[in-house]
């Protein structure tokens, strides 16, 4: 193929790819109001089921109150004529993209899928399966536990006495802030298919990450320092072992990988 036939067959690829995106976000904007009452506005509630979850696990394990997060008052406000109306968009389009990732993720396989070779295709069977699934596995993580640690943390911090200050986000902020951490997580979580991908490649090795382990450890616990609402460990430690899990299991892969490709250089040899 030429240069131009490769642009117009990816140029397919981008309208039915925005195509899918486009009606998913029609469907979501249709049901907007249910999505943001139980969906958008879920960690802001009291009686959102991670709260409860976590209040409950913190009694059977005979930490007392130590995961139970305080009350928290959050009344957003809107600052412009168009706000709701551009944030029910927001939040349809952000919901697509979600639901989208897979379908996304197969346009993109069917474009690089020619110009692979028979091993290397050998090597991509699964892999739209795998990076879903830890993508959707990072967001459900970014939603249900740092999204209520954040919002529960930021809502209940107080600066000097507080008594000419009243907390009224916007919405806009609240939804970018909660977009972001649910998309960061998704993404967050793809640190194990990254590291396949890299020690294919050679970029990276099992002893960088090891010799790197330390300060990977450090700078994960100074995020889950600052998004947990108190400063106690099993708050801390909620929010940081799933990211050192995903950090030891990169290690893992990338051992794995680099040993497959030793293997097979040595028999090639």
């Amino acid at each position: 193929m030429s240069f131009i036939d490769h642009l117009e067959a990816l140029r397919w690829h981008i309208i039915r790819a925005v195509l899918f995106v486009f009606v998913a976000a029609i469907v979501f904007f249709i049901f907007i109001d249910f999505i943001f009452d139980q969906v958008i506005m879920g960690p802001t509630r009291n009686d959102f089921i991670s709260y409860r979850a976590m209040c409950s696990l913190s009694h059977t394990l005979g930490m007392g109150e130590s995961l139970c997060m305080p009350a928290m008052t959050m009344k957003l406000q809107v600052t412009s004529v168009s706000g709701t109306f551009m944030s029910s968009i927001t939040i349809a389009i952000a919901l697509a993209i979600v639901v989208a990732i897979p379908y996304l993720l197969w346009e993109i396989w069917r474009f690089v899928k020619p110009a692979l070779k028979p091993a290397e295709l050998k090597h991509t069977r699964g892999i739209i399966l795998w990076v879903s699934l830890f993508f959707f596995i990072g967001a459900a993580f970014g939603y249900f536990v740092m999204a209520p640690f954040t919002f529960n943390f930021l809502s209940n911090y107080k600066i000097g006495t507080a008594a000419l200050l009243e907390y009224r986000p916007t919405l806009e902020d609240y939804l970018d802030t909660l977009i972001d951490i649910t998309l960061g997580a998704g993404l967050a979580f793809e640190l194990p298919m990254a590291s396949w991908v890299l020690s294919k490649m050679g970029i990276i090795t099992p002893a960088f990450l090891r010799n790197y382990r330390k300060y990977a450890y450090v700078a994960l616990l100074i995020i889950a320092a600052v998004i947990t609402p108190s400063p106690d460990w099993g708050s801390q430690m909620v929010v940081v072992l799933p990211l050192i899990l995903l950090y030891e299991i990169s290690i893992f892969i990338s051992a794995r990988v680099v040993k497959n490709e030793a293997k097979k250089w040595e028999e090639w040899s």
